[in-house]
């Protein structure tokens, strides 16, 4: 039997029959199965996969969804990983990558790190930048590892070149993204059709399992669909990716530097 931590976040008790559902589906024709054994402090699944195709299931898992490192040993310099905020200071950015034992350990993106890949050096504050990149608590972000301090606790990242990219042809599309946190996209595609809005949204991308952004066509401005969604997602946090405030204040996305 093997025991893993996925890179799914539970945020309601009913969530957990979906994800079950979902990783049961996935491993069909597998000689293998897949159970839910628990959440960590943070609401992570924590699963047991056995089985004769155990391995091979867990390799299927790692690359469909993700594994995470649980304890800081497993954390390598330079490597990327998958993560979710924390939390958002006035300087920093804690991003969680799962690493949970012996104790929960978020990394720091500091915000000097953030105004150099996001506004070209810069003294942006912290709270601009979550207002045009619609950082929030959970919102998924791919980060790399630049620092380890095994003594401290202490993990230093920066976003990777994977997630600049998408902020790149995010801002290059004009488009808004109104960004969800904590809804399935079934319950996201009915809230749409109830409201009428399917010709406001044309695409719904995964950001997590729980985590999507809805694209917005041209035109339509995110913030106006946050009070009819919201009605239908009460469980739902939201925030807005807004290209036209970044290439107001920037003229566009200006560095991928670390």
């Amino acid at each position: 039997m093997l025991k893993v931590t996925l890179l799914i976040k539970i945020y309601h008790d009913s969530q957990t029959e979906i994800v079950s559902k979902f990783l049961k589906n996935m491993l069909k024709g597998l000689n293998a199965s897949v159970e839910i054994d628990g959440v960590t402090p943070r609401g992570l699944v924590k699963v047991a996969i056995s089985g004769e195709d155990e391995n091979v299931a867990l390799q299927f898992l790692e690359h469909e969804i993700g594994v995470c490192p649980e304890n800081l040993d497993a954390v390598k310099k330079f490597s990327t990983l998958k993560g979710r905020i924390t939390a958002l200071s006035k300087s920093e950015i804690y991003v969680d990558v799962g690493v949970h034992l012996p104790t929960d350990i978020s990394t720091i993106i500091p915000l000097q790190r953030l105004q150099a890949q996001l506004a070209d050096g810069r003294k942006v504050a912290l709270k601009k930048l979550v207002e045009l990149f619609g950082f929030c608590e959970n919102l998924p972000l791919n980060i790399k590892v630049l620092n380890i301090d095994k003594d401290k606790n202490y993990i230093e990242t920066a976003l990777s070149e994977e997630q600049i990219s998408k902020y790149k042809v995010w801002t290059a599309s004009l488009l808004d993204r109104l960004i969800t946190i904590g809804s399935s996209e079934n319950e996201i595609k009915l809230a749409l059709k109830e409201n009428g809005l399917k010709r406001d949204v044309i695409a719904v991308e995964k950001l997590g399992f729980f985590e999507h952004a809805l694209t917005c066509k041209f035109g339509t401005d995110a913030a106006g669909l946050i009070a009819k969604i919201g009605r239908k997602l009460p469980n739902a946090s939201l925030t807005i990716f807004s290209p036209r405030k970044i290439i107001e204040l920037f003229g566009k996305l200006v560095n991928t530097n670390f």
